[in-house]
């Protein structure tokens, strides 16, 4: 009879952790190299090893070398050497390595079955949980996502060089700008301007694109990632919450083809306009353009989604649409602090996926007749401080006549200019870009005196 899965010891290996221990006792360099690694004293799995480990990073946190005696010393004044296994034990892990150089592969089997250690205590809670008549379905399955969130969140591995390293690398992206004598460093947003004030969108970059309702932010980042998917051929994903994929195609077709949104929608084409549509429907149809169509989506399926795109589609950047429905995993949380998390998370996947992170954003009511400011960005004040690069979109308010009535309204134009704020540039200037929105195709251009 196969035994039960209670009655299994959890995965780990004694001999793995000794000679991880061994490493660091033999040769201080493997210190540095275990902390980049991020190799935690409860990835462990024996206790008198857990122990070990906590002395070895307490002398080298204070500047004092690890070895057998100063650990021994150490765990003295802990009160933790009887838990260690003793002198005799701590003595005994120099004798049991090969080689210290090993400590990377040793560190990452460590850490690898601690981490398997974690998912079996996520899927023994999750078995409790769904027999707890207490707690609804959709309960468990957040706790089951923030859960796995938190261990893959927890478990990122940072690293280090030296600035020699990073001269090297900063020099010859240097000589390869010279080189093309291209100004545009990152992706092109395909407004001239813009990409002037910013040398394009740049990698690692959480990137936020503002605005009131109704002013524009989805025709502008659809107008970019068309851009760029269409003819730079570049692969962009677009994570549309708020609308779906059918809509945004029709969308990127009228924009692109300059046929009016509201004939596509219709069907009442005119032999000229079926002919535009054609003709950009072979230009759109090998785009590298993903859309991933997910209302309700949360933080933990975005970040899944992402990596997924970067790995098997080679995605370059990425727009969401729009922050304020992404849902999180913690619904305990009042909404700022959730708006705080998610802000802080998808800045770190910019950083982890080694792209630009563009997330549309709305304003709050304050914004709604004054000029936007860093103030404005709705929900949480940590918006600003995570961006790297924040763009407001403004439909400057004509000035009334004094003989205008409070109630009557100007008619509404087909071409509304609109200015784009660089209102934060971590890395370059602040700034203005004049534009026009062509409603009736939800298209924006440079305004017509920005070009002369």
């Amino acid at each position: 009879m196969a035994q039960s899965l209670k009655d299994k010891t959890p995965p780990h290996d004694d001999e793995l952790e000794q000679a991880a221990l061994g490493s660091l006792l033999t040769d201080h360099e493997t210190v540095s190299a275990a902390i980049q690694m991020h190799l935690r004293a409860e990835d462990f799995y024996s206790r008198a090893n857990i122990r070990i480990y906590e002395a070895i990073r307490s002398l080298d946190a204070r500047g004092k070398r690890p070895d057998i005696q100063t650990v021994v010393q150490e765990l003295k004044q802990m009160g933790k050497l009887d838990e260690a296994g003793g002198a005799s034990y701590v003595s005994s892990l120099t004798t049991v390595i090969p080689s210290s150089a090993n400590i990377d592969y040793y560190a990452q089997m460590v850490k690898n079955y601690s981490l398997k250690r974690s998912l079996l205590k996520v899927a023994s809670g999750i078995s409790i949980n769904a027999y707890d008549e207490s707690k609804e379905a959709a309960e468990v399955l957040e706790d089951v996502q923030r859960s796995i969130f938190e261990l893959s969140d927890d478990r990122q591995v940072f690293s280090s060089r030296k600035i020699g390293e990073v001269l090297k690398e900063t020099i010859s992206i240097l000589d390869n700008v010279m080189k093309s004598k291209n100004p545009i460093t990152g992706i092109s947003s395909g407004f001239e301007k813009l990409d002037q004030l910013t040398s394009g969108f740049q990698r690692d970059e959480f990137i936020i694109i503002g605005a009131r309702p109704s002013v524009g932010k989805t025709a502008l980042a659809l107008n970019m990632a068309s851009h760029m998917a269409f003819h730079l051929k570049i692969p962009t994903a677009f994570f549309s919450l708020e609308m779906s994929d059918i809509a945004l195609v029709q969308r990127l077709i009228s924009s692109e083809a300059m046929v009016q949104a509201q004939n596509l929608r219709s069907g009442f084409l005119s032999t000229g306009d079926y002919k535009k549509i054609i003709d950009v429907m072979s230009l759109i149809y090998e785009a590298p353009f993903h859309i991933i169509d997910m209302p309700n989506m949360k933080l933990m399926d975005l970040r899944t989604q992402a990596r997924k795109l970067r790995s098997q589609q080679q995605v370059q950047i990425i727009f969401v649409d729009y922050l304020g429905l992404i849902g999180s995993e913690n619904n305990r949380l009042q909404r700022f602090e959730q708006i705080s998390e998610i802000s802080r998370s998808l800045k770190s996947l910019a950083r982890e996926l080694h792209i630009p992170v563009v997330v549309l954003c709305q304003l709050n009511r304050d914004a709604q007749f004054e000029v936007p400011t860093l103030a404005n960005l709705r929900d949480s004040g940590s918006i600003e401080q995570d961006a790297d690069l924040v763009l407001f979109l403004n439909r400057p308010q004509p000035k009334k006549n004094k003989n205008e009535k409070e109630e009557e309204k100007p008619a509404v134009s087909d071409v509304i200019p609109t200015d784009l704020i660089i209102a934060k540039q971590r890395n370059g200037p602040i700034g203005e870009v004049k534009l026009q929105l062509v409603a009736k195709y939800a298209k924006f251009a440079p305004l017509a005196k920005e070009n002369s």
